[in-house]
């Protein structure tokens, strides 16, 4: 039996569907009022709960012999930081010890490239960068790293075992619950893109990040860092405009600017009923670093090959105009 926590996210429920494809036999761990409507008609277990809930997890892991832990939240908004800290941080707590509990014989984790330690502009991160709290900007790389770490020291200590992975920015479609890059590109569909920020980021397809996952999952205490292509904004909107034969002129901010405007955006997030803040503090910071993420490891260990993120733009267009129907 495997036990899938955050089954509903982008990644979780790609994931899903694609180990019942396989045959697996699988129960998911989801919030009260998720709609799991994805999922009708597959023979999966639901088990309701909080993540933060230790009774609620040891429960949903009983009998288990592996765990997906993908549950976690992405917040860029500092007046959530509590929140980011007590799911991320404290649901892999929990997850250890009904692990430990449970004699659950597996972890595969889901953390993030964020929890790797901010080194100098233009870097190569790898799986040898040293994962540092002290090191990390923003609670949600913060919160990860000492996730992270907290499933080193389990492995470590003989604990659990445990193989952790680390993809870049997801980007794909089947994204029901709207992430930040998903947004941008609803709103480019509408016409509502005038301005971006000038900077660029490693995106990878969250296909590629399912099959890697799969197939990390086989591993032994193990990391690996699932990227994709590194992409300017620039040429994520040319893209675009070449994908949907649009010819949206978007002007691109600099660094300073764009620093001063998003911190009017989140002022003015709180009062309006648009929630998209791809023009935050936080989204001006990374796009500005330009790492490189390598995947060399997962592409030797795992067979890992990430397709040309022009694919994952347009599939994602694709299934934006199919789902909603409305643009």
């Amino acid at each position: 039996m495997i036990l899938i926590t955050g089954a509903t996210g982008h990644i979780g429920n790609i994931l899903v569907k694609k180990l019942y494809e396989m045959g697996e036999k699988i129960r998911i761990f989801v919030l009260p009022n998720d709609d799991t409507s994805i999922f009708d008609g597959m023979d999966i277990d639901i088990y309701y709960g909080d993540i933060r809930n230790y009774e609620d997890l040891k429960k949903a892991s009983k009998g288990v012999d592996l765990i997906y832990h993908l549950a976690a939240i992405i917040s860029i908004l500092p007046w959530k930081d509590d929140l980011v800290y007590s799911i991320n941080i404290g649901g892999v707590e929990n997850i250890i010890k009904a692990m430990k509990e449970n004699k659950v014989e597996k972890l595969l984790y889901v953390s993030s490239v964020h929890a790797f330690a901010e080194i100098e502009r233009g870097a190569t991160i790898d799986e040898n960068t040293p994962i540092d709290p002290k090191k990390i900007t923003g609670a949600y790389g913060k919160s990860k790293a000492i996730a992270t770490l907290k499933v080193l020291n389990a492995v470590k200590n003989n604990e659990i075992n445990a193989t952790i992975i680390f993809p870049s920015g997801i980007m794909g479609p089947y994204d029901y619950k709207n992430s930040e890059i998903t947004k941008v590109f609803r709103d480019y569909l509408k016409g509502k893109i005038k301005y971006s920020i000038d900077g660029a980021f490693d995106f990878v397809d969250v296909r590629d990040v399912v099959d890697g996952i799969i197939k990390a999952s086989k591993k032994k205490n193990k990391r690996y860092i699932l990227s994709g292509e590194n992409i300017s904004m620039r040429k994520i909107f040319f893209y675009l405009n070449l994908i949907t034969k649009k010819n949206i002129k978007v002007k691109f901010i600099s660094p300073i600017n764009s620093y001063i405007i998003s911190y009017f955006t989140l002022l003015n997030y709180l009062s309006s009923k648009d929630k998209n803040l791809s023009f935050s503090p936080y989204s001006v910071q990374v796009l500005q670093k330009f790492y490189k993420y390598s995947h060399k490891k997962a592409e030797k260990e795992l067979g890992y090959s990430p397709r040309p993120i022009f694919e994952t733009i347009k599939d994602t267009i694709e299934w934006n105009l199919l789902i909603k129907n409305k643009y």
